[in-house]
């Protein structure tokens, strides 16, 4: 048998996916994004309850409502993980039993993108469960022991995001709240709403994008809503571009966004698509002021 190497020809036509967080203060608009995604081709999983805001929009969602359901349902939409043994979550043994269930993984081959609201009220699932869970006890008196509880959260939360991550060509886009808080040392600073430090400090190395949702003003004072996408940003929020393409602010369409990302991933070099994310013929207009 040859040695498995996968050419550059063949990576290259490859479908890509991004892997995206996005963030925002509560009311801000993150969910609305789902409004700029392909209805046929985006599955929605619903996990606030909180669908007042996209009601009108046409597309399949999915609801799961404890940990266990949402374990299962990121196995049948990533499928296996063949290393790991068969009684651990995601494994092959867990997938054929999820497939018993919920029928073939074929039926998910219409969706480009998953797009999971809320990380923060996952938290909190997953926080329920772990109380619950052995190692959430003392050995010695049997009590209730807090620091196991945060260590299975933290372990459940990055194995699943991490699995999820794992897609092969979809799009999946994990949304949370953004809250700022102040630190030790009186700063104040920006975090995302995740129950848990594990989770939270480990995301943004998971995905390829890292994008916040926030209010700016123009030099005007006028406000608009935009993404910021970049670590170096004079806001100090949260952002991470990996693709090289995205400006420093972007207007608030995901879809769009999530395009200019594919297109850098599908460029062959020297093309126009390739060029520096400063390029003038791809200079972003921002969207209008909003209205007070």
């Amino acid at each position: 048998m040859a040695f498995p190497i996968i050419s550059a020809d063949q990576r290259m036509t490859e479908r890509h996916g991004v892997k995206l967080v996005l963030l925002g203060k509560s009311g801000i608009g993150k969910t609305t994004q789902l409004k700029t995604l392909p209805e046929a081709s985006t599955l929605f999983v619903d996990l606030e309850a909180g669908d007042l805001a996209v009601k009108d929009w046409r597309g399949d969602c999915v609801r799961p409502k404890t940990w266990p359901e949402f374990r299962d349902l990121v196995v049948f939409l990533a499928g296996p993980n063949l290393a790991l043994p068969v009684d651990a979550p995601f494994s092959q043994a867990h997938f054929d039993h999820v497939c018993q269930q919920f029928g073939s993984p074929g039926q998910l081959e219409k969706y480009d993108t998953y797009f999971v609201d809320s990380i923060t009220v996952l938290s909190r699932l997953c926080l329920t469960w772990a109380k619950t869970q052995p190692q959430a006890f003392s050995e010695r008196t049997g009590k209730a022991d807090p620091r196991g509880a945060y260590g299975v959260l933290g372990q459940e939360m990055i194995g699943a995001l991490t699995h999820l991550q794992h897609a092969r060509g979809k799009h999946v886009v994990f949304v949370a709240i953004l809250d700022e808080v102040t630190d030790d040392f009186g700063r104040k600073v920006f975090a995302a709403q995740i129950d848990g430090a594990k989770t939270g400090l480990q995301l943004p190395g998971i995905v390829d994008e890292v994008i916040t949702l926030a209010e700016l003003k123009t030099d005007e004072g006028e406000a608009y809503r935009a993404f910021v996408c970049h670590t170096l940003n004079p806001w100090g929020l949260p952002a991470k571009d990996r693709s090289g393409r995205l400006e420093l602010v972007e207007p608030p369409h995901l879809g769009q966004l999530i395009a200019k990302c594919i297109q850098a991933q599908s460029a062959p070099p020297g093309s126009p698509a390739s060029r520096p994310a400063s390029s003038p013929a791809l200079t972003t207009t921002l969207p209008t002021p909003i209205q007070e």
